[in-house]
């Protein structure tokens, strides 16, 4: 089977996380040491013209790095406007408040990367305690005002010395959980319920209030795609706060300022995704339609909002280098989809690394 069937499409695992920056070599500096991604898959600047949606019906320019941990995860997409000065919130953002929270950052020792990101300058939000499914867990607060959840994980794709691995998921605060629960357990593939609970879990930062929190995984028996299990089996964990108004992380402001601008699930059978989306409610608001070029790789992206506007952004990936200084590329179109790539080709990734 060359193609992935006709009437089908498959998520292979989270391929980045968004982040707005003020200076995007800054803070690229800091997530290489604080949390190894320091493999670059592409660095480009260009014009988001398809973004207008988002950016107040302007063509706003932008300088991204899409960078990975080669222990396996998904990785950073490091956004930065070149166009204006961007803004961040004026209020501080707190847990079940609406958009992305907190990222989520695999582990396997979390004594050793509680003291390794404490003396990168993190602010330590929590101590290392259980999460209600009862693994190790602690929140921390970046130099840029950005939230992730240190949690212990089983999946890898590879070892080094580094303390964290990257990416295993997002804490996405909605307004109704009940409601929001089918979007990424029916048709973004997080099928898995480890819990749905409501009470007053002493993991969470800032003041006690109630939660109503569900964690859904990926199944675990391997990620598809040609980077499946370099992305490794991913987590959305969907948070809400009970006794405050939550607010909107993004009201007011534009796709690419401060804070976490997306989740991007990497996809294949992108038409059929949209098709089976759409009919459940939740149409893409942007599609480039065909393939487009960052420049040293290529692909079909598109994004859809949940019920609260969190931006869900797909890319089926057509084209990228894996070795760039030798022209070294891949041409993902005509494989066989259901199958990882070669483990050795994707461990070539690791030549491009970018010390700290």
């Amino acid at each position: 089977m060359g193609q992935l069937l006709e009437k089908s499409y498959q998520i292979n695992g989270i391929q980045q996380i968004g982040i707005g920056v003020k200076d995007v070599h800054k803070s690229w500096s800091w997530y290489r040491s604080a949390f190894s991604m320091d493999v670059p898959v592409f660095e480009d600047e260009a014009t988001a013209n398809l973004m207008t949606r988002y950016t107040n019906g302007k063509a706003e320019s932008r300088h991204a790095v899409l960078a990975m941990n080669m222990q396996g995860g998904g990785g950073f997409e490091i956004w930065q406007f070149t166009s204006r000065t961007p803004d961040s919130t004026d209020f501080e953002i707190q847990p079940g408040d609406l958009g992305i929270y907190a990222v989520k950052i695999r582990v396997r020792n979390l004594g050793r990367a509680f003291e390794h990101l404490k003396a990168c300058g993190a602010v330590m939000l929590t101590s290392p305690t259980k999460s209600p499914n009862g693994m190790g867990t602690f929140f921390i607060k970046d130099p840029f005002d950005n939230v992730f959840q240190i949690v212990e994980d089983s999946n890898w794709f590879s070892d080094n010395t580094s303390p964290t691995g990257g990416v295993l998921g997002v804490v996405i605060g909605v307004s109704d959980l009940d409601k929001s629960i089918s979007l990424y357990q029916d048709i973004l593939g997080f099928s898995v319920l480890h819990y749905n609970e409501t009470s007053v879990f002493n993991d969470i930062p800032g003041e006690e209030l109630v939660y109503k929190r569900a964690l859904l995984s990926m199944p675990c028996e391997g990620n598809p795609g040609a980077f499946g299990a370099l992305l490794c089996p991913a987590q959305i964990e969907l948070i809400e706060v009970q006794g405050r108004e939550a607010k909107h992380i993004f009201k007011d402001r534009l796709w690419g300022d401060l804070g976490f601008i997306h989740c991007c699930l990497d996809v294949n059978g992108m038409r059929n995704l949209k098709k089976k989306a759409g009919e459940a409610g939740f149409p893409f608001t942007v599609d480039s339609e065909d393939s487009f070029d960052m420049g040293s790789a290529s692909g079909h992206f598109g994004y859809l909002e949940d019920n609260d506007q969190t931006l869900i952004e797909f890319v089926e990936t057509h084209r990228v280098p894996i070795l760039q200084k030798w022209n070294l590329y891949l041409n993902l179109k005509n494989r066989d989809h259901k199958k990882n790539l070669p483990k050795f080709l994707v461990k070539l990734l690791a030549l491009n690394r970018v010390k700290s």
